[in-house]
C-alpha cells in the first residue's frame, strides 16, 4: 500500500529507474519486472516497445498544470482540436486541461504504476518526433503494429488500457498502460479527502476553483476509467 506521499507523488521512495529504459524511467519494481518481461515478449514477435512517460513526480505535473493554465502551452478539445485559450472561462481552462492531463496529486503516473508506451524504431533518426498523439497509434501511424500487439497481449502480462475509449473525462489515450493489481489499489486508496488535503497544502494555478469543483473533476476524471477486463476489440484503435 502506498503512503498518501507516494499516491499523491510528492515522494518517489516507491519507484525505481526500469532497466532497458532511458535515464530518469522509473516505475514500481513489480511494475518494472511485468513490463519487462511483456518488452521481451513483444521483441520475440518483431514488435519493439520503449517508454515514453512513467513516474511523474507533483512538481512535474504542478509546471505541466500551469503552463497550461496560463496559456503557455496549448489546450485542445477531446477531439484533438486547439482552443483559443483567451476565450475560456477558468471552468472551460480547467475542463481542456484535465481532457488531456491529470490535475497534480491525482495523476496515475504518480503512483509508479502507470506508463506511456511508443515503438521507438520510426522515430530513432531524430526526423520524426514523437507528441504523444492519436493519430501515431492510427493504422497509418508509426505506433500501429505495437498498439495492435498490445490490444492482443498486455493484459497476459498484468496491463490495461485506462483510457481506452473517450467517456467523458480524460481523452482515449492508446499509449497509456497501467498495472491492474497495483494501479486498482492505488486508486481504492485516493481519496477525496486526501486529494483535497494534499491540494490545500500546494499552490496551482485556479486552486479554488478546482476545490470548490473537487467532487465532480475527481468522479469525471479521476475515476471515470475503463475496465481493465475490456476486451480487445473495444480497445481504442483510431
Amino acid at each position: 500500500m502506498l503512503t498518501t506521499e507516494q499516491l499523491c507523488g510528492l515522494s518517489n521512495s516507491h519507484v525505481q529507474q526500469v532497466a532497458g529504459e532511458r535515464d530518469g524511467i522509473r516505475l514500481q519494481e513489480t511494475v518494472a519486472q511485468a513490463y519487462q518481461a511483456m518488452r521481451e515478449a513483444a521483441a520475440q514477435a518483431g514488435v519493439s516497445i520503449a517508454i515514453a512517460s512513467a513516474f511523474r513526480d507533483f512538481q512535474r505535473q504542478r509546471a505541466i498544470w500551469n503552463r497550461k493554465f496560463i496559456g503557455e502551452a496549448p489546450l485542445y478539445n477531446d477531439h484533438g482540436d486547439q482552443l483559443d485559450h483567451q476565450q475560456l472561462t477558468t471552468g472551460e481552462k480547467i475542463d481542456a486541461i484535465l481532457t488531456w492531463s491529470a490535475l497534480p496529486g491525482a495523476s496515475r503516473h504518480h503512483w509508479g504504476t502507470d506508463f506511456d508506451v511508443y515503438d521507438p524504431r520510426p522515430f530513432a533518426s531524430g526526423k520524426q518526433q514523437l507528441q504523444l498523439v492519436p493519430s501515431e497509434y492510427q493504422p497509418s501511424g508509426p505506433c500501429h503494429a505495437m498498439h495492435q500487439w498490445l490490444r492482443q497481449h498486455a493484459r497476459e502480462f498484468g496491463f490495461f488500457f485506462p483510457y481506452a475509449r473517450y467517456q467523458g473525462g480524460v481523452a482515449a489515450e492508446p499509449w497509456h498502460l497501467s498495472h491492474c493489481a497495483l494501479a486498482t489499489e492505488a486508486h481504492s486508496a485516493l481519496s477525496q479527502s486526501t486529494l483535497q488535503q494534499c491540494l490545500q497544502q500546494h499552490d496551482i494555478q485556479g486552486k479554488d476553483y478546482v476545490l470548490e469543483r473537487l467532487a465532480d473533476i475527481k468522479q469525471r476524471y479521476v475515476d471515470t476509467i475503463c475496465r481493465a477486463d475490456i476486451a480487445p476489440e473495444d480497445v481504442w484503435f483510431g
